[in-house]
């Protein structure tokens, strides 16, 4: 019969239905066998957890993450994270990637996209691609995948892609701001591809003409444009990062476009500041003096070093190109950057999404050397918990659901139920039409995926910080992933290892 597990006596928040009342909720062998009122379901032969005063509701479905190792997917549960898909970036080959996963263990559901960045590194630089977000951190710096292609790499490049959708693929990550001078064309070329494989593409826009007026089109605008012309679901990956200040324009911009029906959704995460590899196209001097940064808005994350000089910048991007770094982007203490960046958050139908970082570990470091870090490895063994004080991250990563719950429900009054159709339904029903399984997702109904949540919503939240990265979310006392608790009255099962591929079905 499978594990059974009665919930009993919770809020149960159910978005897709509006259901928002006390009732009892039976999982049974990886299913919610049942929904009822409290009382009315058989205890006999369950293992039944109290929930009363919490919140019962579907686990959030992150978009965007880049973690893959135990200590990251834990910090994702803590926050209430049951789904970590790698939609960004992607990777190639997807089986590659799908395999090592499935042989490590997941603590949380995982899926990818195809990776236009890595099909590119591939066909035009010659990589030979492990399958992983390493394969982008190690090229990102190599000048030959972002060049602009010919007609016939073009075609070869939608030829890897194809190939990876077929692969288990779940759309196509475009992560155009590394490449920021190739063709419009081929994106529009991914575009069609993604229309007619009935899949979304995920992108990281090319810098807006504010930004880069040389660009050879505004990002936003090429987003929309591909949308209005191919009819291929578009998402705007992180839009407030992407955009900084000139977010009102570009939010004017999609409204204007979904308001005409055009495919075309958002994400963010709320956090201003961001972080990638400091080898990215955008993080030399001429890309941050168009951004109005200064080399002081970056900090080393293996280090914590905060640049102090371009010297050192340049240094840092030759010698370890693809260490992360913090990028400051928009001032959380500031009320016009706050505002914005929360407009992002509460614009119709916009998706929460984390951009979950790996974990790096400090290492022995000097301010005339770099660490060896790119990526680095975890230490020896499994993983502490809670993690050890060497490894750092982004502060996204352990707390953007936990603290949307804060800022968005507590904070700005938003109603709860629409906080988590935002990380639940949302994104399932961006996915479902690519991945039928998705329809099982996002949803607190019987027949669908056990992946379950309960918290309070009066003290939920983040703990973490750019200085305490790791410190995980607190108020979570339940998490079910695939039927099973991995987190059981707020102590962690890390043992359990539930999680199962999300696939395409192209």
């Amino acid at each position: 019969m499978g594990r059974r597990i009665l919930f009993a006596g919770g809020r149960v928040i159910d978005p897709e239905t509006g259901l928002d009342a006390v009732w009892d909720v039976l999982v049974r062998a990886g299913r919610i066998e049942a929904v009822a009122a409290p009382g009315e379901l058989p205890a006999a032969g369950a293992e039944v957890r109290d929930v009363r005063g919490l919140v019962v509701a579907p686990g959030f479905i992150d978009l965007h993450s880049h973690t893959n190792s135990l200590a990251g997917q834990w910090l994702q549960l803590c926050d209430g994270v049951t789904t970590a898909l790698e939609l960004e970036i992607g990777a190639v080959p997807v089986s590659a990637a799908a395999a090592r996963a499935r042989r490590e263990g997941r603590a949380v559901h995982f899926g990818f996209s195809a990776s236009w960045a890595v099909a590119r590194m591939r066909v035009l630089g010659g990589v030979h691609p492990r399958g992983g977000f390493g394969d982008f951190q190690d090229h990102v710096a190599d000048a030959e995948w972002q060049r602009p292609a010919t007609r016939q790499e073009i075609a070869s490049i939608i030829a890897v892609l194809d190939e990876q959708l077929h692969d288990g693929g779940i759309g196509i990550g475009v992560a155009a701001g590394y490449a920021p001078y190739f063709g419009p064309d081929e994106y529009e070329a991914v575009a069609t591809l993604a229309q007619q494989r009935g899949v979304p593409v995920f992108t990281h826009a090319r810098d807006l003409r504010e930004v880069r007026p040389d660009t050879p089109i505004d990002g936003a605008e090429e987003i929309v444009r591909a949308a209005r012309r191919t009819g291929a679901r578009m998402h705007f990956c992180h839009l407030h990062s992407s955009s900084a200040r000139h977010i009102p324009r570009v939010l004017d911009l999609v409204g204007q476009a979904q308001a005409d029906g055009a495919p075309v959704s958002v994400e963010a995460y709320p956090y201003g500041a961001g972080m990638t590899t400091i080898g990215a196209a955008f993080l030399d001097a001429d890309g941050l003096a168009r951004r109005g940064l200064q080399v002081t808005d970056l900090v080393h994350a293996a280090s914590g070093e905060r640049l102090l000089s371009l010297d050192r910048l340049e240094q840092l991007r030759r010698e370890d190109p693809g260490a992360l770094v913090l990028m400051d982007n928009l001032y959380e203490d500031r009320p016009a950057d706050f505002a914005m960046m929360l407009s992002v958050q509460r614009h119709p139908g916009a998706m929460i999404a984390s951009d979950a970082m790996p974990l790096t570990y400090a290492q022995t470091y000097s301010r005339n050397s770099t660490a060896s870090q790119s990526p680095a490895p975890a230490p020896e063994g499994p993983p502490a918990w809670p993690i050890a004080g060497d490894a750092r991250t982004h502060p996204r990563t352990a707390g953007t659901f936990t603290k949307a719950i804060r800022l968005l429900h507590r904070g700005a009054g938003e109603a709860l139920i629409s906080v988590i159709e935002r990380a639940t339904l949302a994104p399932a029903r961006l996915l479902e039409g690519a991945v039928p399984g998705m329809r099982r997702k996002g949803r607190v109904q019987a027949g669908c995926d056990a992946d379950l949540i309960a918290f309070d919503p009066a003290t939920v939240t983040d703990t973490a910080t750019y200085r305490r990265s790791t410190s995980p979310a607190s108020g979570m006392p339940f998490v079910v992933v695939g039927g099973e608790l991995v987190i059981d009255g707020g102590t962690l099962n890390r043992d359990v290892r539930s999680g199962r591929q999300v696939a395409g079905s192209v």
